[in-house]
């Protein structure tokens, strides 16, 4: 046991927590973490049937009951729930550690490679958020190192806690199965059939029934799983005919080639398409291979499900593939003569990622770079000024994921909340953080005036007055 690399990896976990603890509730964790805990902490941490189905997306309520429960310990606050989440910070990093150390051997190249993985924006981005994210990611990792490493027992464990966290964690529990049987019959080049005998049936088995125990329970309960009949996201099934699907299919290839090479993540990318063409001959396939099939096949049921429904795609939903993907670039720099250098490039070009503001009338990923920090502060400013000025809260339009209670962001207990935004109400406030729609810009732009604005590093808060 490396107690060093423990104490550093726990002291860098604190930090993070630490310099995050007044990060509110962003995008879908307002949903996952503050509303459906709340109704948890008020109802009970295991009825999860009394969870509204205004609310209710069908995912497992994993980090709402772990919100709950610790609410119901420590106390509700924004404070309590980020320290939750420290095990799995320090869990997922020291996970990651494992995972760089299995194809890097010499020490000091081990801290370069992990230092290069963990600066990807978007994994940054979930360490300082209250999610889901961080949880089933250390759990992922947990269950693929178990894989390189054959230790069954942690296998095991973590597919059976990967499967409840949420859908995408029961899809990254594909991604486990599917890296462990072509690892088999590339990597290793043992027959096809020969894999699946008496043990890994039984390990697949055990570690998918809570996922079925969970999938059952809903179909029993509620009479669906993911399509929620009452919630506004509506059906990602349904398409008005054959051009309508081939349309969003071609746009969402187009949007999934986006999100992989965002925030930095088009150098990496084209640096290893460039070196396995150019240093084919001397690669060490063996490495390579197995972590392109980390690569392609962790995400591959996640990318193939969002490739063909209607709801949009996350940047952190490919989060296991970006970290193969920056582990693969490290092992292909010592093929260079430039190693300093190139490492140089690529370790820059991931944290200046995180600088990028695009314009308001392009969506953004806002959780899944650190470009949302100076948001917080702007926000609580603006709330500020809206009480001094005697600007009520409860008619001031906003937009997502700002349009609920303060409480749900803050964990405050303030149950005053914004409206939604409809282009008739006096005051608005608007973030360059929020993405609009082309009707919504054009209201703000002809009937409303900026009263006052907050600003910092690119990321805007704005009070509107209505002309």
């Amino acid at each position: 046991m490396d107690y060093k690399k423990i104490c550093c990896l726990l002291i860098l976990s604190i930090l993070i927590k630490l310099c995050s603890l007044e990060f509110g509730m962003l995008w879908d964790n307002v949903l996952f973490a503050s509303k459906m805990g709340t109704v948890l902490f008020e109802n009970g941490l295991f009825n999860w049937a009394s969870i509204p189905p205004t609310i209710d997306p069908g995912h497992p309520p994993f980090l709402a009951t772990l919100m709950a429960t610790s609410w119901c310990l420590f106390g509700k606050s924004l404070a309590v729930s980020h320290w939750v989440m420290l095990p799995f910070v320090f869990g997922l990093l020291w996970q990651i550690s494992l995972f760089v150390n299995f194809f890097i051997h010499h020490k000091k190249l081990q801290l370069c490679a992990f230092v290069l993985v963990i600066a990807d924006p978007t994994l940054l981005a979930q360490l300082v958020l209250v999610n889901p994210e961080v949880i089933q990611l250390f759990f992922f990792f947990l269950s693929l190192n178990a894989i390189l490493n054959d230790k069954l027992h942690f296998k095991v464990i973590g597919l059976m806690f990967l499967g409840m966290v949420s859908y995408r964690g029961m899809m990254l529990c594909m991604g486990i199965f599917l890296i462990d049987f072509f690892k088999y019959i590339w990597t290793d080049q043992k027959k096809w059939w020969a894999f699946f005998d008496k043990k890994t049936i039984l390990t697949y088995a055990i570690g998918a029934l809570p996922a079925i125990a969970y999938i059952s329970w809903r179909l029993i309960t509620k009479g669906w799983i993911s399509t929620n009949p009452l919630a506004e996201w509506g059906n990602a099934w349904q398409y008005q005919s054959s051009l309508d699907f081939f349309k969003n299919f071609s746009r969402n290839i187009i949007v999934l080639g986006y999100l992989f090479s965002d925030f930095g993540r088009i150098i990496l990318l084209l640096f290893i398409l460039t070196t396995l063409y150019i240093k084919r001959k001397v690669l060490p396939w063996n490495k390579t291979q197995l972590l392109l099939i980390i690569a392609i096949f962790s995400t591959i049921v996640i990318y193939t499900t969002s490739l063909l429904i209607k709801n949009s795609m996350g940047h952190r939903y490919f989060i296991p593939s970006y970290l193969a993907l920056s582990l693969l670039a490290f092992i292909l720099i010592e093929y260079y003569h430039l190693t300093k250098t190139i490492y140089t490039v690529l370790l820059s070009s991931l944290l200046l990622g995180n600088l990028i503001v695009y314009p308001d009338d392009f969506a953004q990923g806002w959780d899944a770079s650190l470009a949302h920090i100076p948001y917080w502060n702007l926000r609580k400013n603006a709330i500020h000024y809206l009480d001094e000025n005697d600007i009520p809260i409860s008619t001031t339009a906003t937009f997502f994921p700002n349009i609920t209670t303060l409480d749900h962001i803050d964990l405050n207990g303030d149950q005053r909340s914004f409206i939604s935004f409809t282009g008739d109400e006096p005051f608005v406030l608007y973030s360059n953080v929020y993405n609009l729609t082309d009707q919504e810009f054009d209201l703000l732009r002809r009937k409303y005036t900026i009263l006052k604005t907050f600003s910092t590093r690119n990321v805007r808060v704005e009070i509107l007055k209505a002309n």
